[in-house]
C-alpha cells in the first residue's frame, strides 16, 4: 500500500479534539489568562458564512461539508486553546465531529476557490482542496477538533499548536442525519500567542486498526454479507472508502479479500521520531465498547498509555497522561478495540438502520478504530519551520508512528 495514498485518508477519519496536556497544566487560569509565556493571548472567533442545511448523498444517513473561515493571523502564533461550538437548539445534535485543518499561505488561493462563493463543499474522508494533488495534503495540519462530550480544550503550559500568519482554516463538519438535518451556524474560537512565547510544536499521531464485525447472532439481512455491505459504503461515499479498507488492511498484516472477522480488531504500528508521548484519545463509533493503546506489546517494557473500559461515544475526552512517555524510533506502539454489534438493534439512533456488516466507514452507523497519540519532541527548545510547521499526521516514511508487524486474527 502507498502510504502516500494511506495517510491523507487517515487523516479525514479521526474525529478527537485537543493538543496535549502533561504534568503541569494551564487549568482554569489559561482560559482567563492574559498573558502565556509574557506573551499576550489574542481570542480568535469564526463563524461558519452563512448557516448550512445538511444534506446526504447517495441514499446515506451522513453529509461531510467543509467551508473556509479566516483567522486574519497577521503574525506567526501559537495555538494555546480552543473550542468548538456546533451551534443551539435542537440542530446541534446532528453534529457529529468537527477538525479544523490549516491552509498554509500557499494553498491559500486554491482553497478559496474550492470555498465555490463561500457555501463550501462536499468532503467526505478529507478537506480536500479541490484541484490539488495528493502531495499538497500533508502541507494542511490539524489545528484542534471536537467530538460530543468536548469542551473548552486548554494546552498545558510550554506547548502550542503553530498558526502561521496568512494562513486559513478549513472547518470540516460531519452531520449524522438520523439526529436532524436543520440548518446550522457552527462556530470555533482559537486563544493565540505570538511565536516569541517559546512554546514547543505538537504533532498529533493516528493508530488505526479496521473492524471486520459481523451481524450479531440471530440477526440477518442482505447487508449481513461482508461484500454486500462493502457495495454499499462505496455508493455512499465513493471508491476511496473501500480502497481505505483495502488498503489498512494491507498495513495490518491481513489478507483484504479474507481479513479477521469479529468483535475486535487491532494493529501494531512503530515508532519513527524521538519524543514524549503526552495524551492519548480514543475515537470509534456507537457500537464501541473499549479502547487500548499499548507501547512494546507482550515485552518486559509493556507500558499502557492509554486504556478505556467503558468507551462512550457521548463523552469522547482526550486523556492527559501523568507522567509523560519517551518514545524512541523502532518501538511498536499497538491500538484494539472492541464492540458489540448487539448494539446496533438497541440503541435509538441505529434501529431505523438495515442489519449489516459493520466495516470502518465515515457514516454513524459504520464504525472505526482510531486511537491518537499527542507528541512533543525531546528537546524544549525545538524551533518551527514556519513555512512548514510541524502538527498534523506522521504515516509510513513520513516520520511518527509507521506500521511494521502484522497483526495476526482478531478474536
Amino acid at each position: 500500500m502507498n502510504f502516500a495514498t494511506v495517510r491523507p485518508l487517515v487523516i479525514a477519519v479521526a474525529l478527537v479534539a485537543g493538543l496535549l496536556a502533561g504534568t503541569t497544566s494551564l487549568g482554569a487560569a489559561a482560559a482567563g489568562a492574559a498573558t502565556v509565556d509574557n506573551a499576550p493571548v489574542t481570542t480568535l472567533t469564526m463563524t461558519s458564512p452563512t448557516p448550512y442545511t445538511p444534506m446526504a448523498q447517495s441514499g446515506g444517513t451522513d453529509d461531510y461539508h467543509c467551508t473556509i473561515v479566516n483567522p486574519n493571523v497577521k503574525a506567526n502564533s501559537f495555538i494555546v486553546s480552543s473550542q468548538f461550538f456546533p451551534g443551539s437548539g435542537p440542530s446541534a445534535v446532528e453534529v457529529h465531529h468537527a477538525i479544523l485543518f490549516m491552509v498554509p499561505p500557499s494553498l491559500v488561493a486554491s482553497a478559496e476557490q474550492a470555498n465555490n462563493g463561500g457555501k463550501g463543499w462536499t468532503c467526505f474522508g478529507e478537506p480536500p482542496v479541490l484541484g490539488t494533488g495528493i502531495g499538497q495534503f500533508l502541507s494542511m495540519p490539524w489545528l484542534s477538533a471536537w467530538a460530543p462530550g468536548h469542551g473548552k480544550d486548554v494546552m498545558p503550559l510550554t506547548t502550542g499548536t503553530p498558526l502561521p500568519k496568512g494562513s486559513l482554516i478549513i472547518m470540516q463538519v460531519h452531520y449524522n442525519l438520523l439526529l436532524g438535518d436543520k440548518p446550522v451556524s457552527p462556530k470555533v474560537q482559537l486563544d493565540t500567542v505570538p511565536a516569541s512565547a517559546h512554546l514547543r510544536p505538537t504533532s498529533i499521531q493516528p493508530l488505526v486498526a479496521v473492524p471486520n464485525i459481523p451481524c450479531a447472532t440471530g440477526v440477518t439481512g442482505p447487508l449481513c454479507n461482508r461484500t454486500a455491505e462493502l457495495a454499499n459504503l462505496q455508493q455512499r461515499f465513493g471508491l476511496y472508502m473501500t480502497l481505505f479498507d483495502q488498503g489498512m488492511a494491507r498495513v495490518c498484516g491481513e489478507d483484504p479479500a479474507n481479513p479477521p472477522v469479529g468483535n475486535s480488531t487491532t494493529c501494531t504500528w512503530h515508532v519513527s521520531d524521538a519524543g514524549y508521548l503526552v495524551r492519548a484519545a480514543p475515537h470509534m463509533h456507537l457500537i464501541g465498547t473499549s479502547m487500548s493503546i499499548v507501547l512494546n506489546p507482550g515485552t518486559p517494557k509493556a507500558q499502557t498509555v492509554m486504556n478505556v473500559p467503558n468507551y462512550n461515544f457521548h463523552y469522547q475526552k482526550a486523556i492527559d497522561l501523568k507522567k509523560w512517555i519517551k518514545v524512541t524510533p523502532g518501538e511498536a506502539i499497538q491500538v484494539t478495540c472492541h464492540y458489540n454489534p448487539q448494539l446496533e438493534q438497541e440503541l435509538p439512533a441505529l434501529r431505523n438502520v438495515a442489519p449489516h456488516f459493520v466495516t470502518w466507514g465515515d457514516g454513524s452507523s459504520d464504525e472505526m478504530c482510531l486511537g491518537l497519540t499527542w507528541e512533543v519532541p525531546l528537546n524544549p527548545k525545538a524551533g518551527v519551520n514556519w513555512s512548514h510547521p510541524t502538527g498534523g499526521f506522521s504515516l509510513g516514511g513520513h516520520g511518527g508512528m509507521s506500521q511494521v508487524n502484522p497483526r495476526g486474527s482478531a478474536a
